[in-house]
């Protein structure tokens, strides 16, 4: 089965633009240029090693991303998505943005600013496989998004994040459905609560699936589809430290703390647990 999946990529590599690939143990797409650039030998083993729970060919497939849009990546954080999304735009002959660090604000830390810097520099060094990055402002008091620039917005694992800012999941959402295009899509990835009543706050990193869908729809947005793609049933989600007991954080401290971490910790059940059980939903900007 192996072989059949690395024929599958050599015809698909055929008919694109010359880069460096290797076969992976990923289901074959009918999106060719998808399926090299999940493929694609610039990701590391580190960042293919999580493929098993996040389903990128199945997730991206299930969103709708087509060839030649035009994406956005939300809060891309160490780039795990970017590294498939920004050679798939330069394969398909779209465009990739990813929202960065606010450089407007002037209370912006150092720290967020080197962030945003070494984020940029990764990718303008090899414009041969990623195209090019454009990344845009995006923070809490930052201007709005370009209006109707975007096809593709992915938000992944982030919205927890932005709950415990009074009203910042409420602009989020608006600032997204007025920067997509009508027809447009929100694919949205996020560790998920159990049904009940939410954490104002998401302090375990955990969101309901009713919480998700109420803010989207209050913003405009249709709900497309839901998938269980990324589920994970073995995610007990009662985790001392939250979600990031789980791996790939493996925490043996609270997230914001400056404790150094247990050295002493068993985190044994947590791997054998793996990531995150999590939504994956489809949203979409109606059409005029």
């Amino acid at each position: 089965m192996k072989l059949n999946r690395i024929l599958v990529l050599a015809a698909a590599l055929a008919v694109l633009p010359a880069l460096p690939v290797v076969a992976m143990d990923q289901p074959a797409s009918a999106d060719k240029a998808l399926a090299a650039a999940v493929a694609g030998d610039w990701r590391t083993p580190k960042d293919t090693a999580r493929d098993q729970y996040r389903h990128p060919i199945e997730s991206l497939t299930f969103w709708g991303l087509q060839p030649g849009t035009t994406i956005l990546e939300v809060q891309p954080g160490g780039g795990w998505w970017t590294e498939i999304l920004a050679p798939y735009a330069k394969l398909t002959g779209g465009k990739f943005y990813a929202t960065g660090a606010d450089l407007a604000n002037p209370e912006l830390p150092e720290a967020s600013r080197k962030a945003r810097a070494d984020f940029e520099a990764r990718y303008a060094a090899k414009p041969d496989i990623y195209g090019v990055v454009n990344v845009v402002n995006w923070g809490a008091r930052s201007a709005p998004l370009p209006k109707e620039t975007f096809d593709f917005i992915l938000t992944a694992r982030s919205i927890h994040g932005w709950m415990g800012t009074p009203g910042m999941v409420e602009k989020t959402f608006r600032e997204f459905h007025a920067a997509l295009r009508p027809g447009g899509i929100l694919a949205v990835e996020q560790h998920r609560a159990n049904p009940g009543p939410q954490d104002p706050n998401a302090e375990s990193g955990y969101v309901t699936e009713a919480y998700v869908i109420e803010q989207a729809e209050k913003a405009g947005f249709k709900l497309a589809a839901k998938a269980e793609i990324n589920a994970n049933p073995q995610d007990t989600k009662d985790h001392p430290f939250g979600v990031w007991t789980l791996p790939p954080a493996l925490r043996s401290t609270p997230e914001m703390s400056d404790k150094p971490e247990d050295k002493g910790f068993d985190h044994s059940k947590y791997v054998a647990i793996g990531e995150s059980d999590r939504m994956t939903l489809k949203f979409v900007k109606p059409k005029k």
